[in-house]
């Protein structure tokens, strides 16, 4: 993680989040107290911001050691509201093609994924405020800077999103082994919105039971599942074969 992408010390952090500071993360030395520490969980919870609890090890790894038991890490990119995105496309005249990632936590399978999405031309990419691959300098390498072209949203939750995408018109398909419908038979022409899983677990069964389709691509081998960024290219490729 480089130093530039970092903030040191509680009030510097505050300070940063009330001036608008696209923050990705904050990491808070565990059985820290007292009043500015107080002051900075409260912000963090006001602006919905993801925050973790580690060892002060941890901290001193991360860079420098006089942090006051307080990292954050600052976000290279603006995230984008996903309404105003929705809209701007409609306006636009254009059919979507968005991809929800629903846990993909590792940075470079996060970065690969960003670079397959903007050579196939996807909208925008959205993913939860929890529990997601962070947007740092791994991602940005992996990504071969595409991060900086392709929209990226945040939401609290998948779950919400997919509903909100169904309410805008947009069909949402499932990439799952938890079906008998290939890739090759859903209808990736109309607005569409394909959701990839975490890269142990796959897309959350509570998001699985409300999505309009799922589908799987075939597997001949003997090992029973692609890599996410793979898998996700494979079903990126095929909405831009059925487009095209």
């Amino acid at each position: 993680m480089e130093k530039g992408q970092q903030i040191f010390g509680i009030r510097a952090i505050i300070e940063a989040i009330q001036s608008g500071t696209e923050i990705d993360k904050v990491f808070i030395q565990k059985d820290s107290h007292g009043e500015l520490m107080r002051e900075l969980l409260k912000v963090l919870k006001e602006h919905n911001i993801n925050y973790a609890q580690v060892p002060v090890e941890k901290l001193n790894r991360l860079g420098n050691r006089n942090h006051q038991g307080a990292i954050a890490t600052v976000s290279p990119i603006s995230f984008q509201d996903l309404d105003e995105l929705i809209m701007s496309l409609s306006e636009a005249g254009k059919t979507p093609l968005f991809l929800v990632l629903d846990g993909v936590s590792d940075a470079r399978n996060f970065g690969a994924i960003i670079r397959t999405a903007e050579c196939t031309g996807v909208h925008g990419i959205i993913i939860s405020k929890q529990g997601s691959a962070p947007v740092n300098g791994d991602t940005v390498k992996t990504s071969a800077g595409a991060v900086f072209n392709v929209p990226i949203c945040k939401v609290d939750h998948i779950k919400d999103a997919v509903f909100h995408l169904q309410a805008s018109g947009i069909k949402t398909v499932a990439a799952t082994e938890k079906t008998h419908t290939d890739l090759y038979e859903v209808d990736l022409k109309e607005p569409v919105a394909i959701i990839m899983g975490s890269e142990d677990k796959g897309v959350n069964p509570s998001v699985l039971k409300v999505v309009d389709e799922k589908a799987k691509l075939p597997m001949f081998g003997t090992i029973s599942s692609l890599n996410v960024s793979v898998a996700c290219g494979a079903f990126l490729y095929e909405a831009i074969r059925q487009r095209s």
